[in-house]
């Protein structure tokens, strides 16, 4: 059911209006603040699975570890949340590392939130500055499944504040095909705007993904690969959004 706040939204600009493509099981994992939802099927032990944009929740790879045994690759490179995740009880399988993901291995400028309240980073410009951004290290994808002996990606979760639309423009060109792929959209960002997100779901699509899951916010979207879950009635409801 589409809220009424997500229909006013859409009617301001500022919500993408999109619809699940195809059906398959579902479970939401972690805090409805941190949380995201998986396809539970073939997700197992050795399932590769890496989340990028931390901040101060990891209940999201705490519920997935805890739930599959699997180890989390987890990356952010803010100091917020290096600092927060120093002061906490992290399971064994939760293993952590100091840079980010970005479209180019280098460095890279991350804003600082407005509110001293807020953790999180973005290399978006800030409408408003109110503090110097810092200089942080990033890697491509395909660096950082290099770097870690990985062939492929069975699960991808990305909260990164806005970069997440080249990301998936680098990921779709280098041609790393996750079993799914758990995205937070920032088309409610000024500099970033619903087309943008449309544009992106339109690409995925053209990768053979598919929405199986949209949050009632309209901001955090996962994604399956056709290949991985195919449909099972055989028709496909995937479409270029506009």
């Amino acid at each position: 059911m589409i809220s009424l706040k997500r229909l006013f939204e859409k009617v301001i600009g500022v919500s993408a209006f999109n619809s699940v493509q195809m059906t398959c099981p579902t479970l939401h994992l972690g805090t409805e603040r941190g949380g995201y939802v998986v396809c539970p099927q073939d997700i197992k032990q050795d399932s590769i699975v890496y989340s990028f944009g931390i901040g101060n929740d990891i209940s999201f790879d705490c519920a997935l570890i805890e739930k599959f045994g699997v180890r989390v690759h987890a990356f952010d490179p803010t100091p917020k949340c290096i600092s927060w995740l120093r002061s906490q009880q992290i399971p064994e399988e939760f293993k952590f590392f100091e840079f980010g993901i970005a479209p180019h291995d280098g460095i890279a400028q991350f804003n600082p939130p407005r509110s001293p309240r807020h953790v999180s980073y973005t290399t978006l410009q800030r409408k408003i500055k109110t503090l110097s951004p810092i200089s942080a290290k990033v890697y491509r994808l395909k660096t950082i499944l290099d770097m870690l002996g990985h062939q492929s990606v069975d699960i991808l979760k990305m909260d990164i504040e806005g970069s997440e639309y080249e990301v998936i423009d680098d990921l779709i060109a280098s041609g790393i095909h996750p079993r799914q792929i758990l995205i937070e959209f920032h088309h409610r960002f000024n500099n970033v705007g619903v087309t943008r997100t449309n544009r992106t779901i339109a690409a995925l699509n053209r990768s053979g993904y598919r929405i199986f899951y949209i949050s009632p916010k309209g901001r955090e979207y996962s994604f399956i690969s056709s290949d991985t879950y195919p449909l099972a009635d055989g028709r496909d409801s995937a479409h270029d959004p506009r």
